[in-house]
C-alpha cells in the first residue's frame, strides 16, 4: 500500500447546507490529497441554516459520502463539534456515549482532542467558538451577524457571476475583504487568537488547531503554536501535517463555470 500524501488533514467550517459552501473545491481537494487521519474541526453541516431553510444539493451529499468512504477505507476520522453543528445534542440520545466521545460508525465525535504530531508536539484540536465572546454572552448578536454574513455571501455569488460574464477567472471574497480591513473585525480576530493561545498555554499543550472565524493562519503567539485551518466558504483552505510533523496551510480553489453558479 502506498504511503498517504499527508499524515493528517484538518478541515473545518464547510457549512454543508448553505449556498456559500464551496463543495466542489473541497471534493477536488479530498480526491487529490490522501491522509492517515482526517479531522473535521466543526461547522461541517450547518444545522442553524438548515432549520431556517432546507438546502442540500447533490454535491453536498457527495462530500458526506466521500468522508464516509475515507473512514471505511481505514482513515481515522474525528469529528469535533462546532457551534453550527451541535452534534452532541443531536446524537447523544440516539447512540452510545463513551466518556466525552460518541461512536458513530467509523467516525469518532468529540468535544475536543489532543493530537500528537509526528515530531512529538501536543496540539489541542478544538473548533473555538467557546472563545468567541459574542457566542458566549450575546447569542442574539451572533445570529444577527450570521444573517449579515449570509447577505455578503449572496453578494459574493453575484460577483462571481459578473466575473464569469466578463471572462475573469478569479476567486475573490467580499466578506473576507471586509473582515480583513475593518478595524473592529481585525481586533476580534486578534482577541480570539490570543484567548485560545492563553488557554492552550494554561493547559500545557504546545499548540492549538482551530477554526470558527474563517481566517486561515499559522503563527506563534507567546510561545504557543497557533493554527487555524480556515474554511470552505471564503478561503478554501486546509491545514495539513506532513510525515515529519511539519504543518502547512493549503489553499485549494477550483474555478467554477458560470453555468454551475447557483442563482439566489
Amino acid at each position: 500500500m502506498n504511503q498517504a500524501l499527508y499524515r493528517s488533514i484538518f478541515i473545518s467550517d464547510i457549512h454543508l447546507g448553505t449556498r456559500g459552501c464551496q463543495a466542489e473545491s473541497l471534493l477536488d481537494f479530498l480526491r487529490q490529497h490522501s491522509c492517515e487521519q482526517l479531522f473535521l474541526v466543526g461547522d461541517i453541516i450547518d444545522l442553524w441554516r438548515l432549520k431556517i431553510r432546507w438546502y442540500w444539493p447533490k454535491n453536498h451529499n457527495t462530500v458526506v459520502q466521500k468522508i464516509l468512504r475515507m473512514a471505511r477505507s481505514g482513515v481515522q476520522v474525528r469529528y469535533i463539534r462546532g457551534n453550527h453543528d451541535p452534534i452532541f445534542e443531536l446524537l447523544s440520545e440516539l447512540v452510545h456515549v463513551e466518556g466525552d466521545a460518541i461512536a458513530l460508525g467509523d467516525i469518532a465525535i468529540l468535544e475536543d482532542y489532543v493530537h500528537h504530531s509526528a515530531d512529538g508536539k501536543r496540539l489541542w484540536v478544538i473548533h473555538g467558538d467557546q472563545f468567541d465572546a459574542a457566542m458566549r454572552y450575546a447569542q442574539w448578536l451572533t445570529r444577527l451577524g450570521d444573517h449579515g454574513y449570509t447577505i455578503l455571501l449572496w453578494l459574493n455569488r453575484h460577483l462571481q457571476r459578473l466575473f464569469g460574464v466578463l471572462g475573469v477567472r478569479r476567486h475573490w471574497s467580499l466578506s473576507a475583504y471586509i473582515k480583513y480591513h475593518v478595524k473592529k473585525a481585525v481586533q476580534f480576530i486578534n482577541d480570539y487568537e490570543s484567548l485560545l493561545a492563553e488557554e492552550t498555554l494554561r493547559r500545557g499543550y504546545d499548540g492549538v488547531i482551530c477554526g470558527h472565524i474563517h481566517h486561515p493562519e499559522q503563527k506563534t503567539i507567546n510561545g504557543v503554536l497557533y493554527y487555524n485551518d480556515g474554511d470552505w466558504v471564503e478561503s478554501c483552505t486546509a491545514l495539513v501535517e506532513h510525515h515529519d510533523g511539519r504543518m502547512e496551510i493549503v489553499h485549494w480553489v477550483v474555478p467554477v463555470a458560470l453555468d454551475n453558479i447557483q442563482a439566489a
